[in-house]
């Protein structure tokens, strides 16, 4: 056979060869990809998720759990608001209250890097771009502003913008957006008081030793209405960057479990449970003045 012939034969082949191939792979990249959604399906499917504990699904938060999220220090009993949410997250995932197990873990600690002993953790961590880079987030399930609270009748007290409290001695929890709302919005003259738990912070305003501390709004009027009766609530603050400030479940970085807990955040805001949840156990978190 001539060579130009063979050569021409040859290319013929590797051609119908191609077209075979290309053609062949269509239906099995179709397969591909409905076994993927199938997968992904899967690993959502109710009360089977690949958790720390088969068959369970275990809460992390902090102890002391403080009013109003958690009530009598009982983060087990369903009542206070993130309870309650853990609880409504844990039922749209396929898991029922005896199948929650709950774990103490410190604040600071919940979205520092490492591998986490939780499936999920609540105790009012706002999502951020930097606690992003060590641990994943859901979808938030409150939308929170930080206020400011001092002793009634003390300057802090009579401030009606930020500018004012700028003289004041002020405190506020490590590791909170309430800290970095006090020195990146606030900026105080005299360096913040900071402590390591909320206990800290109000007792120091009890005892005079700070003239105001700062916190999330419903905790402010929960202090101050049960916990710090001589002091009051000066006022809010707004949101900072044209975004609002969200609390959010708190996974472990790439864990596999956050888009189903995210889509269940998403459910229970879009059927009105998260709002009934926050009418329920945040509606004495009253409006309070902006300080600007």
């Amino acid at each position: 056979m001539p060579v130009a012939n063979q050569h021409v034969r040859l290319a013929a082949t590797a051609a119908v060869l191609l077209l075979a191939a290309v053609t062949g792979c269509a239906p099995q990249d179709e397969a591909d990809a409905s076994k993927t959604s199938a997968t992904t399906k899967e690993t959502c499917a109710r009360g089977k998720l690949t958790t720390q504990t088969p068959g369970k699904l275990t809460v992390g938060t902090d102890k002391p759990a403080y009013a109003p999220w958690f009530q009598d220090d009982d983060p087990a009993s369903g009542k206070g608001f993130e309870s309650a949410v853990a609880y409504a997250v844990a039922d749209r995932l396929g898991y029922g209250r005896s199948d929650v197990l709950w774990q103490t873990v410190a604040f600071n600690n919940a979205f520092a890097p490492g591998a986490k002993k939780f499936d999920f953790d609540l105790n009012q961590i706002s999502i951020s771009d930097e606690r992003k880079n060590a641990v994943d987030f859901s979808s938030g399930y409150y939308d929170v502003r930080q206020a400011v609270i001092a002793l009634k009748g003390s300057p802090a007290a009579k401030a009606k913008t930020v500018a004012d409290l700028r003289k004041a001695k002020l405190g506020a929890q490590v590791g909170t957006t309430s800290l970095d709302v006090l020195t990146d919005v606030v900026r105080p003259e005299r360096r913040p008081a900071v402590y390591q738990k909320s206990d800290f912070a109000k007792s120091a305003l009890k005892n005079g030793q700070v003239d105001a501390i700062v916190v999330d709004l419903p905790t402010a009027f929960y202090i101050t209405s049960s916990e710090v009766e001589d002091a009051e609530v000066v006022g809010q603050f707004e949101n900072t960057g044209g975004r609002a400030e969200r609390f959010g479940l708190v996974l472990d970085k790439g864990s596999r479990l956050t888009p189903c807990v995210s889509g269940a955040v998403d459910a229970l805001r879009r059927d009105g449970t998260l709002a009934r949840i926050e009418k329920k156990w945040l509606s004495e978190a009253v409006d309070a003045p902006v300080l600007k």
